[in-house]
């Protein structure tokens, strides 16, 4: 039987999926108002995760791929034809869903078989087991994504599974300075929102950076 701490995890992971799904695809409006919203309550998370110490690099961390992903929305995936919007929300989307496959089924696989940690001085949970697990489902489903694209699937395949686990070991080093389990309370079952988008952060500023610039 499913403990009440997990049936919070899933029930207000999927509203916050549902939330973010929304948010992406309904209009570049919404998808720049969504993620700089998000960007202000990690702003204010960080801030106080490093509260007494020193805060450049945090807030640097955190605030680049906020920026980036902005500039991306309005001057790369979003643009006028004959006065009608056209909102290119893939590149977005498929980011959020495969990293969301990827932290659910490493999570999955490292509590049922994890046992060799990758760095347990920082984050005791995360082992080596639910790492390949999580890369390899997210491989799935970046195959059935990109059938017929094999760079795409190949650059969404390695990208995700290895920032995810640097940005979530990053964001486990500040809570581990702070002395505190969660970056803050605002998703119950989850934390803040800043436990939520660590592993996002390193990918949203590799792919903004990746489309400005190519």
């Amino acid at each position: 039987m499913i403990s009440e701490e997990n049936r919070n995890r899933l029930i207000y992971g999927i509203i916050y999926i549902t939330f973010l799904l929304f948010g992406i695809t309904y209009s570049t409006l919404s998808c720049s108002v969504l993620f700089g919203l998000i960007g202000v309550i990690c702003l204010h998370e960080i801030w106080k995760l490093r509260k007494g110490k020193k805060k450049i690099f945090a807030i640097l961390y955190v605030l680049t791929p906020f920026i980036l992903i902005q500039i991306l929305i309005w001057k790369y995936l979003s643009f006028n034809i004959y006065e009608t919007e056209n909102w290119n929300f893939e590149p977005i989307l498929y980011l959020v869903i495969l990293t969301s496959i990827y932290d659910t089924f490493a999570y999955l696989v490292g509590v049922r078989f994890g046992k060799n940690k990758i760095i347990p001085t920082i984050s005791p949970k995360k082992s080596w087991e639910g790492f390949f697990g999580g890369f390899l489902f997210t491989a799935f489903a970046s195959a059935y994504f990109f059938n017929s694209d094999t760079t795409t699937f190949l650059f969404y395949s390695f990208l995700i599974p290895i920032s995810a686990t640097t940005g979530d070991f990053i964001e486990s080093s500040f809570k581990r300075q702070a002395d505190v389990k969660d970056s803050g309370n605002l998703i119950p079952g989850h934390g803040g929102m800043l436990d939520r988008m660590d592993s996002l952060l390193i990918s949203i500023s590799i792919i903004s950076l990746l489309i400005i610039y190519t």
